[in-house]
């Protein structure tokens, strides 16, 4: 019986040739992605997320559209003001944290590779996330 033998320098090339392949945004990714946890103030019948707009950039998210979702989310109206947003009504952190995180999952992860680096586009009426680090285009079911 013969033995099988694996050219495994065939693989190293292949990888090799996909790494090269990569965006270059993707390749250099030295950090963790890492999105800064909601510093929430209540006062009075008002909730701060003080540092909103520290979250919608390292998300790499229109801060509006960020706002848009929360609001809708935690059925209120509210507003940004400079870096941080005032909601109206009385909202615990776990509460923002879980909104945050269920945004993170719907409009920014990419639920084909995991890879948090894309984007939202339109093509004719449809939106999409499209992932820069795979190539995937996923429909946005309400945007």
């Amino acid at each position: 019986m013969r033995k099988m033998e694996h050219d495994y320098y065939d693989y190293e090339k292949l990888l090799e040739k996909a790494y090269d392949e990569l965006p270059e945004n993707v390749k250099h990714h030295d950090s963790r992605f890492e999105v800064p946890t909601a510093v929430v103030t209540i006062e009075g019948n008002k909730t701060l997320i003080e540092n909103f707009r520290d979250i919608a950039e390292a998300m790499n998210r229109d801060p509006n559209h960020l706002l848009k979702f929360i609001l809708r989310e935690v059925a209120t109206a509210g507003a940004l003001e400079g870096r941080r947003v005032v909601l109206q009504g009385r909202f615990t952190p776990y509460m923002i944290a879980n909104k945050l995180k269920k945004y993170l999952k719907e409009y920014v992860i990419c639920p084909v590779c995991g890879s948090p680096d894309t984007k939202i586009i339109k093509k004719d009426r449809f939106h999409f996330l499209k992932c820069e680090a795979c190539g995937a285009e996923t429909p946005i079911t309400h945007l």
